[in-house]
Protein backbone atom coordinates (compact mmCIF):
# COMPACT_ATOMS: atom_id res chain seq x y z
CA UNK A 1 0.00 0.00 0.00
CA UNK A 2 1.17 3.36 -0.77
CA UNK A 3 2.01 6.25 0.81
CA UNK A 4 3.48 9.96 0.91
CA UNK A 5 6.12 11.25 1.88
CA UNK A 6 6.24 14.93 2.98
CA UNK A 7 9.09 17.63 3.85
CA UNK A 8 7.71 20.48 4.61
CA UNK A 9 8.43 24.11 5.95
CA UNK A 10 8.56 25.38 2.10
CA UNK A 11 6.21 27.91 0.97
CA UNK A 12 4.45 26.87 -2.35
CA UNK A 13 4.62 28.98 -5.44
CA UNK A 14 3.32 28.66 -8.80
CA UNK A 15 0.33 27.79 -10.75
CA UNK A 16 -1.88 24.65 -10.53
CA UNK A 17 -4.86 23.71 -12.60
CA UNK A 18 -7.68 22.30 -10.61
CA UNK A 19 -9.75 18.91 -12.00
CA UNK A 20 -13.47 18.61 -12.76
CA UNK A 21 -15.80 18.45 -9.73
CA UNK A 22 -15.87 14.61 -8.36
CA UNK A 23 -19.23 15.64 -6.38
CA UNK A 24 -20.76 16.40 -9.94
CA UNK A 25 -19.45 14.03 -12.08
CA UNK A 26 -21.08 11.45 -10.04
CA UNK A 27 -24.70 12.36 -9.96
CA UNK A 28 -24.62 13.08 -13.50
CA UNK A 29 -22.96 9.83 -14.55
CA UNK A 30 -25.80 8.00 -12.75
CA UNK A 31 -28.42 10.63 -14.42
CA UNK A 32 -26.70 9.38 -17.70
CA UNK A 33 -29.28 6.20 -17.23
CA UNK A 34 -32.08 8.20 -17.78
CA UNK A 35 -30.93 8.98 -21.77
CA UNK A 36 -32.03 7.09 -24.83
CA UNK A 37 -29.06 8.35 -26.47
CA UNK A 38 -24.97 8.53 -25.77
CA UNK A 39 -23.84 10.89 -22.80
CA UNK A 40 -20.37 12.29 -23.52
CA UNK A 41 -18.83 14.42 -20.64
CA UNK A 42 -15.54 16.11 -20.36
CA UNK A 43 -13.59 17.63 -17.47
CA UNK A 44 -13.67 14.62 -16.08
CA UNK A 45 -11.10 13.74 -12.79
CA UNK A 46 -9.34 10.44 -12.45
CA UNK A 47 -10.03 8.95 -9.65
CA UNK A 48 -11.31 5.70 -7.81
CA UNK A 49 -14.67 6.76 -7.44
CA UNK A 50 -15.56 7.74 -10.74
CA UNK A 51 -13.93 4.50 -11.57
CA UNK A 52 -16.40 2.56 -8.95
CA UNK A 53 -19.17 4.67 -10.21
CA UNK A 54 -17.93 3.53 -14.22
CA UNK A 55 -18.43 0.08 -12.67
CA UNK A 56 -21.47 0.55 -11.41
CA UNK A 57 -22.99 1.70 -14.58
CA UNK A 58 -21.35 -1.47 -16.86
CA UNK A 59 -22.79 -3.92 -14.34
CA UNK A 60 -26.00 -2.68 -15.28
CA UNK A 61 -25.51 -3.22 -19.09
CA UNK A 62 -23.92 0.13 -20.23
CA UNK A 63 -20.71 0.83 -21.97
CA UNK A 64 -18.72 3.40 -20.32
CA UNK A 65 -15.13 4.44 -22.28
CA UNK A 66 -12.62 6.81 -20.82
CA UNK A 67 -9.93 8.68 -23.04
CA UNK A 68 -8.29 11.08 -20.61
CA UNK A 69 -10.92 13.61 -19.15
CA UNK A 70 -13.67 12.58 -21.77
CA UNK A 71 -16.06 9.54 -20.52
CA UNK A 72 -18.66 8.15 -22.96
CA UNK A 73 -21.73 6.29 -21.78
CA UNK A 74 -24.01 4.44 -23.51
CA UNK A 75 -26.79 3.22 -21.62
CA UNK A 76 -29.15 1.72 -24.30
CA UNK A 77 -28.38 -1.50 -23.40
CA UNK A 78 -29.16 -0.96 -19.71
CA UNK A 79 -30.66 -4.17 -18.96
CA UNK A 80 -30.38 -4.28 -15.05
CA UNK A 81 -32.05 -2.77 -12.48
CA UNK A 82 -30.20 -4.32 -9.38
CA UNK A 83 -26.97 -3.15 -8.11
CA UNK A 84 -24.88 -6.59 -6.39
CA UNK A 85 -23.79 -5.64 -2.59
CA UNK A 86 -19.80 -5.95 -3.40
CA UNK A 87 -19.83 -3.31 -5.93
CA UNK A 88 -22.49 -0.54 -4.08
CA UNK A 89 -20.09 -0.58 -0.43
CA UNK A 90 -17.08 0.52 -2.51
CA UNK A 91 -18.53 4.39 -2.59
CA UNK A 92 -21.59 6.17 -1.05
CA UNK A 93 -22.17 8.12 -4.38
CA UNK A 94 -23.63 4.24 -5.57
CA UNK A 95 -27.15 5.30 -4.04
CA UNK A 96 -27.85 8.14 -6.42
CA UNK A 97 -28.49 5.69 -9.30
CA UNK A 98 -31.53 4.18 -7.77
CA UNK A 99 -33.53 7.32 -8.84
CA UNK A 100 -32.17 6.52 -12.07
CA UNK A 101 -33.39 3.21 -12.35
CA UNK A 102 -36.76 3.89 -10.63
CA UNK A 103 -37.31 6.23 -13.01
CA UNK A 104 -36.25 4.18 -16.20
CA UNK A 105 -37.36 0.73 -15.56
CA UNK A 106 -40.09 1.87 -12.46
CA UNK A 107 -38.26 -0.42 -10.22
CA UNK A 108 -34.62 -0.55 -8.02
CA UNK A 109 -33.21 -2.78 -6.01
CA UNK A 110 -30.14 -1.25 -4.61
CA UNK A 111 -27.60 -2.48 -1.31
CA UNK A 112 -27.15 -0.01 1.26
CA UNK A 113 -23.98 2.05 0.02
CA UNK A 114 -20.04 2.40 1.67
CA UNK A 115 -18.16 5.20 1.39
CA UNK A 116 -16.19 7.32 4.40
CA UNK A 117 -16.76 6.58 7.95
CA UNK A 118 -17.72 10.15 8.97
CA UNK A 119 -20.78 9.91 10.23
CA UNK A 120 -24.20 8.95 9.74
CA UNK A 121 -25.80 9.68 6.00
CA UNK A 122 -29.30 7.99 6.32
CA UNK A 123 -31.30 7.43 3.00
CA UNK A 124 -34.10 8.29 4.39
CA UNK A 125 -34.59 11.86 2.61
CA UNK A 126 -33.62 9.55 -0.29
CA UNK A 127 -36.53 7.63 0.49
CA UNK A 128 -39.39 9.74 1.63
CA UNK A 129 -39.05 11.60 -2.33
CA UNK A 130 -39.55 8.49 -3.60
CA UNK A 131 -42.67 7.38 -1.57
CA UNK A 132 -44.10 10.59 -1.99
CA UNK A 133 -43.27 10.16 -5.89
CA UNK A 134 -45.57 6.96 -5.52
CA UNK A 135 -42.96 4.61 -5.61
CA UNK A 136 -43.49 1.46 -3.05
CA UNK A 137 -40.09 1.52 -1.34
CA UNK A 138 -38.67 -1.69 0.89
CA UNK A 139 -36.16 -2.12 3.30
CA UNK A 140 -34.69 -5.51 4.25
CA UNK A 141 -31.16 -7.60 4.45
CA UNK A 142 -29.51 -4.53 3.67
CA UNK A 143 -31.25 -3.92 0.15
CA UNK A 144 -33.67 -1.13 -0.50
CA UNK A 145 -35.81 -2.18 -3.29
CA UNK A 146 -38.49 0.47 -4.78
CA UNK A 147 -41.61 -0.70 -6.87
CA UNK A 148 -43.81 1.60 -8.91
CA UNK A 149 -47.32 1.88 -7.60
CA UNK A 150 -49.50 5.40 -8.17
CA UNK A 151 -46.16 7.31 -9.25
CA UNK A 152 -47.12 11.25 -9.91
CA UNK A 153 -45.43 14.69 -9.21
CA UNK A 154 -46.16 15.73 -5.70
CA UNK A 155 -44.43 18.29 -3.40
CA UNK A 156 -42.04 17.12 -1.35
CA UNK A 157 -40.15 18.51 2.01
CA UNK A 158 -36.85 17.92 2.89
CA UNK A 159 -36.31 17.99 6.20
CA UNK A 160 -32.57 18.64 5.91
CA UNK A 161 -31.10 19.94 2.61
CA UNK A 162 -29.51 16.91 2.04
CA UNK A 163 -27.63 17.08 -1.45
CA UNK A 164 -27.69 13.31 -2.55
CA UNK A 165 -31.54 13.15 -1.67
CA UNK A 166 -32.13 16.40 -3.74
CA UNK A 167 -30.32 15.03 -6.48
CA UNK A 168 -31.93 11.33 -6.90
CA UNK A 169 -35.83 13.13 -6.48
CA UNK A 170 -34.65 15.61 -9.53
CA UNK A 171 -33.68 12.80 -11.47
CA UNK A 172 -36.50 10.20 -10.43
CA UNK A 173 -38.93 13.28 -11.67
CA UNK A 174 -37.14 14.05 -14.61
CA UNK A 175 -39.36 10.98 -16.09
CA UNK A 176 -41.86 11.23 -13.67
CA UNK A 177 -45.88 12.23 -14.88
CA UNK A 178 -46.55 15.49 -13.71
CA UNK A 179 -44.87 18.66 -11.19
CA UNK A 180 -42.88 17.97 -8.39
CA UNK A 181 -41.64 20.43 -5.95
CA UNK A 182 -38.66 20.17 -3.91
CA UNK A 183 -38.81 22.19 -0.80
CA UNK A 184 -35.89 22.57 1.42
CA UNK A 185 -34.02 21.48 -1.43
CA UNK A 186 -30.27 21.76 -1.01
CA UNK A 187 -28.34 24.64 -2.89
CA UNK A 188 -24.84 23.49 -3.79
CA UNK A 189 -23.20 24.38 -7.58
CA UNK A 190 -23.40 20.58 -8.01
CA UNK A 191 -27.44 20.85 -7.61
CA UNK A 192 -27.18 23.42 -10.64
CA UNK A 193 -24.96 21.20 -12.90
CA UNK A 194 -27.04 18.11 -12.63
CA UNK A 195 -30.34 20.96 -13.30
CA UNK A 196 -28.28 21.81 -16.51
CA UNK A 197 -27.46 18.60 -17.62
CA UNK A 198 -30.80 17.15 -17.30
CA UNK A 199 -32.42 20.38 -18.86
CA UNK A 200 -29.69 20.04 -21.30
CA UNK A 201 -31.15 16.13 -21.85
CA UNK A 202 -34.47 17.62 -22.30
CA UNK A 203 -35.78 18.18 -18.99
CA UNK A 204 -37.79 20.57 -17.48
CA UNK A 205 -36.15 22.10 -14.20
CA UNK A 206 -35.70 25.29 -12.77
CA UNK A 207 -34.73 26.78 -9.03
CA UNK A 208 -31.58 24.53 -8.32
CA UNK A 209 -29.56 26.78 -6.76
CA UNK A 210 -32.25 28.14 -4.84
CA UNK A 211 -34.13 25.75 -1.67
CA UNK A 212 -37.27 25.51 -3.96
CA UNK A 213 -36.97 23.35 -7.36
CA UNK A 214 -39.59 22.62 -9.75
CA UNK A 215 -39.42 19.91 -12.27
CA UNK A 216 -42.22 19.01 -14.70
CA UNK A 217 -41.95 15.36 -15.60
CA UNK A 218 -41.26 14.48 -19.38
CA UNK A 219 -41.76 11.03 -21.86
CA UNK A 220 -37.96 10.69 -22.42
CA UNK A 221 -34.34 12.80 -22.49
CA UNK A 222 -31.78 12.30 -25.13
CA UNK A 223 -28.21 12.07 -25.45
CA UNK A 224 -25.76 15.44 -24.46
CA UNK A 225 -22.14 16.69 -24.53
CA UNK A 226 -21.78 18.25 -20.86
CA UNK A 227 -18.31 20.10 -19.33
CA UNK A 228 -18.29 19.41 -15.25
CA UNK A 229 -17.85 22.22 -13.66
CA UNK A 230 -14.17 22.52 -11.94
CA UNK A 231 -13.96 21.03 -7.89
CA UNK A 232 -14.61 23.69 -5.64
CA UNK A 233 -12.56 21.41 -2.93
CA UNK A 234 -9.96 20.85 -4.51
CA UNK A 235 -9.56 24.56 -5.36
CA UNK A 236 -10.16 24.91 -1.34
CA UNK A 237 -7.59 22.50 -0.61
CA UNK A 238 -4.76 24.19 -3.01
CA UNK A 239 -5.95 27.70 -1.59
CA UNK A 240 -5.00 26.11 1.89
CA UNK A 241 -2.10 25.01 0.74
CA UNK A 242 -0.67 27.90 -0.28
CA UNK A 243 -1.89 29.24 3.08
CA UNK A 244 -0.59 26.80 5.47
CA UNK A 245 3.11 27.30 3.55
CA UNK A 246 3.15 31.28 3.48
CA UNK A 247 3.16 30.67 -0.39
CA UNK A 248 1.77 32.53 -3.28
CA UNK A 249 -0.15 30.27 -5.32
CA UNK A 250 -2.28 30.62 -9.19
CA UNK A 251 -5.14 28.55 -8.98
CA UNK A 252 -6.81 27.48 -12.42
CA UNK A 253 -10.38 26.71 -12.84
CA UNK A 254 -11.90 28.09 -10.48
CA UNK A 255 -15.61 29.54 -9.86
CA UNK A 256 -15.30 31.95 -7.16
CA UNK A 257 -18.57 32.26 -6.38
CA UNK A 258 -18.27 28.40 -5.37
CA UNK A 259 -16.07 29.22 -2.63
CA UNK A 260 -17.34 32.57 -1.77
CA UNK A 261 -17.51 31.47 2.49
CA UNK A 262 -13.88 30.37 2.31
CA UNK A 263 -12.33 33.26 0.28
CA UNK A 264 -14.16 35.17 3.10
CA UNK A 265 -12.55 32.91 5.79
CA UNK A 266 -9.14 32.98 4.67
CA UNK A 267 -9.22 37.18 4.50
CA UNK A 268 -10.39 36.92 7.50
CA UNK A 269 -7.45 35.37 8.82
CA UNK A 270 -5.00 37.87 6.68
CA UNK A 271 -4.79 35.66 3.61
CA UNK A 272 -4.68 37.81 0.25
CA UNK A 273 -6.94 36.58 -2.41
CA UNK A 274 -7.09 38.08 -6.11
CA UNK A 275 -9.32 36.71 -8.39
CA UNK A 276 -9.01 36.17 -11.69
CA UNK A 277 -10.95 35.55 -15.33
CA UNK A 278 -10.33 31.45 -14.83
CA UNK A 279 -8.85 31.59 -11.16
CA UNK A 280 -7.33 33.17 -8.38
CA UNK A 281 -4.26 33.91 -6.82
CA UNK A 282 -3.98 33.18 -3.28
CA UNK A 283 -0.87 34.53 -1.00
CA UNK A 284 0.30 33.35 1.94
CA UNK A 285 0.23 35.98 5.50
CA UNK A 286 3.34 35.39 7.81
CA UNK A 287 0.99 36.55 10.41
CA UNK A 288 -1.81 34.86 10.07
CA UNK A 289 -4.66 35.21 12.39
CA UNK A 290 -7.17 32.82 14.48
CA UNK A 291 -10.79 32.39 13.85
CA UNK A 292 -14.02 30.88 14.00
CA UNK A 293 -15.89 28.42 12.12
CA UNK A 294 -18.57 26.74 11.78
CA UNK A 295 -19.89 23.89 9.07
CA UNK A 296 -23.15 24.92 7.35
CA UNK A 297 -24.95 23.87 4.20
CA UNK A 298 -24.38 25.57 1.39
CA UNK A 299 -24.32 28.50 1.14
CA UNK A 300 -22.26 28.00 4.28
CA UNK A 301 -19.09 26.86 5.41
CA UNK A 302 -18.55 23.71 4.03
CA UNK A 303 -18.27 20.91 6.52
CA UNK A 304 -15.77 19.39 3.06
CA UNK A 305 -12.89 22.10 3.68
CA UNK A 306 -13.30 21.18 7.72
CA UNK A 307 -10.49 19.20 8.04
CA UNK A 308 -7.97 21.34 5.99
CA UNK A 309 -8.64 24.37 7.39
CA UNK A 310 -7.99 22.74 11.23
CA UNK A 311 -4.96 21.55 9.72
CA UNK A 312 -4.36 24.93 8.90
CA UNK A 313 -5.54 26.46 12.26
CA UNK A 314 -3.37 24.42 14.30
CA UNK A 315 -0.55 26.53 13.05
CA UNK A 316 -1.78 29.84 13.19
CA UNK A 317 -0.73 31.73 16.97
CA UNK A 318 -3.89 31.81 18.97
CA UNK A 319 -6.57 30.00 19.69
CA UNK A 320 -9.16 29.26 17.02
CA UNK A 321 -12.53 27.57 17.36
CA UNK A 322 -13.99 25.04 15.17
CA UNK A 323 -17.67 23.62 14.94
CA UNK A 324 -19.18 20.52 12.86
CA UNK A 325 -22.57 20.85 12.25
CA UNK A 326 -22.92 18.42 9.43
CA UNK A 327 -21.58 14.80 10.32
CA UNK A 328 -20.48 13.74 14.38
CA UNK A 329 -17.23 11.50 13.17
CA UNK A 330 -15.88 14.30 11.69
CA UNK A 331 -13.15 15.20 13.93
CA UNK A 332 -11.29 11.71 13.58
CA UNK A 333 -8.21 13.87 12.00
CA UNK A 334 -7.89 15.36 15.10
CA UNK A 335 -5.69 12.52 16.74
CA UNK A 336 -3.58 12.00 14.06
CA UNK A 337 -2.58 16.14 14.02
CA UNK A 338 -1.85 15.46 18.01
CA UNK A 339 1.11 13.03 16.60
CA UNK A 340 2.22 15.73 14.61
CA UNK A 341 1.95 18.33 17.60
CA UNK A 342 -0.94 19.88 16.66
CA UNK A 343 -3.01 21.52 20.25
CA UNK A 344 -6.15 20.41 19.85
CA UNK A 345 -8.62 19.30 22.28
CA UNK A 346 -12.39 18.46 20.94
CA UNK A 347 -15.92 18.80 23.25
CA UNK A 348 -18.56 17.06 21.40
CA UNK A 349 -19.07 18.51 17.91
CA UNK A 350 -16.30 21.54 18.96
CA UNK A 351 -12.82 21.64 18.51
CA UNK A 352 -10.72 24.44 20.71
CA UNK A 353 -7.29 24.60 18.05
CA UNK A 354 -4.37 26.69 19.59
CA UNK A 355 -1.67 26.95 16.93
CA UNK A 356 1.68 26.41 16.96
CA UNK A 357 4.46 24.00 15.57
CA UNK A 358 4.14 20.86 14.00
CA UNK A 359 6.34 18.12 13.43
CA UNK A 360 6.69 15.49 11.18
CA UNK A 361 5.30 12.15 12.35
CA UNK A 362 3.75 8.81 10.30
CA UNK A 363 0.11 9.71 10.36
CA UNK A 364 -2.63 7.65 8.93
CA UNK A 365 -5.64 9.23 7.23
CA UNK A 366 -8.73 7.76 7.94
CA UNK A 367 -11.20 9.15 5.20
CA UNK A 368 -10.82 11.57 2.07
CA UNK A 369 -10.50 15.12 3.88
CA UNK A 370 -8.60 13.81 6.52
CA UNK A 371 -6.11 12.76 4.19
CA UNK A 372 -6.21 15.99 2.82
CA UNK A 373 -5.71 17.80 6.06
CA UNK A 374 -2.88 15.74 6.62
CA UNK A 375 -1.45 16.34 3.36
CA UNK A 376 -1.35 20.45 4.30
CA UNK A 377 0.06 19.83 7.84
CA UNK A 378 3.15 17.76 6.39
CA UNK A 379 3.79 20.77 3.77
CA UNK A 380 4.10 23.11 6.63
CA UNK A 381 5.51 20.99 9.58
CA UNK A 382 9.99 20.87 9.97
CA UNK A 383 11.26 17.46 9.24
CA UNK A 384 9.37 14.22 7.31
CA UNK A 385 5.75 13.28 7.90
CA UNK A 386 4.66 10.09 6.07
CA UNK A 387 0.64 9.19 5.39
CA UNK A 388 -0.78 6.40 5.07
CA UNK A 389 -4.09 4.97 4.35
CA UNK A 390 -3.95 7.47 0.64
CA UNK A 391 -6.74 5.10 -0.69
CA UNK A 392 -8.99 7.67 0.49
CA UNK A 393 -7.14 10.34 -1.13
CA UNK A 394 -7.40 8.56 -4.01
CA UNK A 395 -11.50 8.42 -3.45
CA UNK A 396 -11.42 12.75 -4.05
CA UNK A 397 -8.32 14.03 -5.50
CA UNK A 398 -6.36 13.50 -8.88
CA UNK A 399 -2.58 13.10 -8.72
CA UNK A 400 -2.47 16.10 -5.73
CA UNK A 401 1.10 15.12 -5.14
CA UNK A 402 1.95 15.43 -8.60
CA UNK A 403 0.37 18.76 -9.14
CA UNK A 404 2.14 19.67 -5.34
CA UNK A 405 5.32 18.81 -7.13
CA UNK A 406 4.63 21.32 -9.58
CA UNK A 407 4.09 24.28 -7.03
CA UNK A 408 7.31 23.15 -5.21
CA UNK A 409 6.04 20.71 -2.74
CA UNK A 410 8.36 18.25 -1.18
CA UNK A 411 6.34 15.33 -1.35
CA UNK A 412 6.73 12.05 -3.09
CA UNK A 413 4.40 8.68 -3.70
CA UNK A 414 5.81 5.27 -2.71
Amino acid sequence: MDSFFIRGNKPLQGQVTISGSKNATLPIMAASLLSSGEVILTGVPNLDDISVMSEVLTTLGAKVTRENDVLIIDGKDVNSCEIPENISRKMRASNLVMGALLARFAQARVAYPGGCAIGTRPMDLHLKGFRSLGYDIREEYGFMEGKADKIGGKEILLDFPSVGATENIMMTASLTHGTTIIRNAAREPEIVDLQNFLNRMGAKIRGAGLDTIKIEGVKHLVGVEHKVIPDRIEAGTFMVAAAITRGDVWIENVVSEHIQPLISKLREIGIEIIPGSSGLRVIGSSQPRPTDIKTMPYPGFPTDMQAQMMAFLATVKGTSIVVETIFENRFMHVQELRRMGANIKVEGRVAIVKGGRLQGASVEATDLRAGAALILAGLFAEGETVVSHIEHIDRGYDSIHEKLQGIGAEINRK
